[in-house]
Parts: C-alpha cells; sequence; structure tokens
C-alpha cells in the first residue's frame, strides 16, 4: 500500500546502480492508474470500520515500526482510522526549536534528500538530474525569479516518520497555488530514474514574507500520497478536476501570519517539502547533507541579518 522505505541519499547503492527489480519498479509506475490508485487508498485509509483500520495499523506498525513515544496519543489503535493515526499530533513541547529569531527551522521530520545552492533557477534533483524551479513552481513566474541562485533543501518524508508539516520561520502567506501533475513514487530509486520528477508530481505550493525574508514550501504528492492539505485550505488533493489554480488563504481557518514551528499542513500518507530561499539569505548548517535526519524544529540553517 505504501511506497518502499528508500533512503533519499542518491549517493545510495540503490540510486547509484538500480537493480533490475528497481528498474521494474520505476517502469512500472509509468504504467499505473496513478491517480486512480491514490483515489482507492485515500477511501480505505479513512475508513473507521474498526477491523478494518485496525488492520492496517497493525500491519504499518509491523512493517515500520514508527517511534510513538512522542505522539499526543501513543496507543495506536485508539486513532479511529487509518489516516488519523497517520497523521497523528505530537505530545506539546516535543519539537522545541532555538528561540534565536536568526535560526531557520526543519519544518518537517524526515531525511535530506539533496540541500545547496540553485544554479540560477535550476536545482539538483539527484546524480545527473536537474530541474527548473520555474517548473517546480507551476504558473507563478513571478516567485521563481526571486529564488534564481537562492538556495534549496529537498526533505523526504519516510512513511515512518510523523507527517504535519511546520513553519521553519515566522511569515505571512502571500500566496498558494495547486500545481497539477503525475503521481510518481518519490524514493530515491524514483528520483534517480524520472527526469524532472518534482516538478511532474502533483504539488501544493506555499510562498511566505517576513520583512526581508522570503522563502517557499513545495508539498509533493507522490504514488498513495494523493492528499495535501493545510491550515488554511483544508483538504486541496485530491480534487476534481485537476487544473492549476490558485488557492485563496481563508482566515476564517487560520492567521495568514504563523510563528516559527506552527502547523501549516500535513500530507495524508507521506511524500517530499521542497524549501526554496533567495539568494544572500541564508547559511545552511555545515552538517546539513544528503542522508542526514532531521525534525521539526531542528535548526537547519542561519538567517543572515537584515
Amino acid at each position: 500500500m505504501l511506497q518502499p522505505d528508500v533512503s533519499m541519499d542518491a549517493s545510495t547503492p540503490s540510486a547509484d546502480s538500480p537493480t533490475l527489480s528497481a528498474r521494474l519498479f520505476v517502469a512500472l509506475q509509468y504504467l499505473l492508474p496513478q491517480h486512480f490508485l491514490s483515489r482507492q487508498v485515500h477511501r480505505l485509509t479513512r475508513s473507521r470500520v474498526k477491523p478494518v483500520k485496525n488492520v492496517l495499523i497493525g500491519a504499518f506498525m509491523r512493517h515500520f515500526h514508527p517511534d510513538m513515544s512522542d505522539a499526543a496519543d501513543p496507543e495506536p489503535r485508539d486513532y479511529p482510522s487509518f489516516n488519523a493515526f497517520f497523521t497523528r499530533s505530537l505530545r506539546p513541547g516535543s519539537r522545541p526549536c532555538d528561540p534565536d529569531p536568526l535560526v531557520l527551522a526543519s519544518p518537517v521530520d524526515g531525511t535530506v534528500s539533496q540541500v545547496g545552492r540553485l544554479d540560477g533557477l535550476r536545482m539538483l534533483q539527484a546524480k545527473g538530474h536537474d530541474y527548473s524551479i520555474a517548473a517546480l513552481l507551476g504558473s507563478a513566474s513571478g516567485w521563481a525569479e526571486r529564488f534564481a541562485g537562492g538556495s534549496f533543501a529537498t526533505l523526504y518524508l519516510a512513511p515512518y516518520n510523523y507527517h504535519r508539516i511546520h513553519m521553519p520561520a515566522a511569515a505571512t502567506l502571500r500566496g498558494a497555488w495547486f500545481v497539477p501533475g503525475k503521481l510518481f513514487s518519490v524514493n530515491a530509486v524514483t528520483a534517480a530514474a524520472v527526469p524532472g520528477l518534482f516538478a511532474r508530481n502533483e504539488r501544493v505550493v506555499c510562498a511566505f514574507e517576513e520583512g526581508p525574508l522570503a522563502f517557499a514550501l513545495a508539498l509533493v504528492g507522490a504514488l498513495f500520497v494523493g492528499s495535501i492539505a493545510t491550515v488554511w485550505h483544508g483538504d486541496v488533493t485530491p480534487c476534481s478536476p485537476r487544473r492549476a489554480a490558485e488557492l485563496p488563504v481563508d482566515t476564517g481557518r487560520a492567521p495568514a501570519r504563523l510563528d516559527r514551528g506552527a502547523e501549516l499542513g500535513r500530507f495524508n500518507m507521506g511524500s517530499t517539502v521542497i524549501l526554496l530561499l533567495p539568494p544572500d539569505t541564508a547559511e545552511w548548517l555545515p552538517t546539513l547533507q544528503p542522508g542526514s535526519a532531521v525534525r521539526v524544529g531542528q535548526t537547519l540553517a542561519r538567517l543572515r541579518s537584515p
């Protein structure tokens, strides 16, 4: 039901020298009815039929062994559906942020796929593959130019990770939009084999400003992960028809400005978040490398003083 748990470090043997099974896995994705299958998983994971949801949760626990010690409710079968379990909240205080206002915090629990500087409007996907941030951001070309020559971090959420997304810095939402696309898996094998993967998959982009600081978060969907929600819009995907759309900010649901560490959205399965920054904004910590594990609130970079 879930995509394979493969590290997003493109230097792993599975990414550099794909096996026959890995090549078949990628080839099969071109043939699968990706959106149809993701809609079926969407329905199944929301079932409140107790035997059904308990079987799903039990199978997940046995296969992925998620850490439930920091969950608000650590008992997996207490949740009314598999999706409620999968998108579980954390105990208050379990993901503290550095109080320094010049710290950029991780928006997710996950693994660094790639991190570094943009080559103009292009960014690294995996060894031998790069793609355009203009393609990633869709029709919002004005934002793409703001990030040209800046920096980026691609963060992969494995199935066992916590799946809510938080603010890396205090800021105001200035724009949000949906970009339709495919639903390929986003693991290391697929990232190494599918050109422009993150700009091909369905995604929701949120762009923020706070004084001189600007940043964007691209929430990228994936195979069986066709449901993305934000605190302003609720469930954005799956949607019909699947076409590019601006997403109005509903301040009745949540304020446009959120503090660092505040929840801004969630994946109703698991996927990838891409953080974009303009040039001369921040310096990534030298310890942050492909393959590094990160947690919500963990310091990723130092922001430059205004």
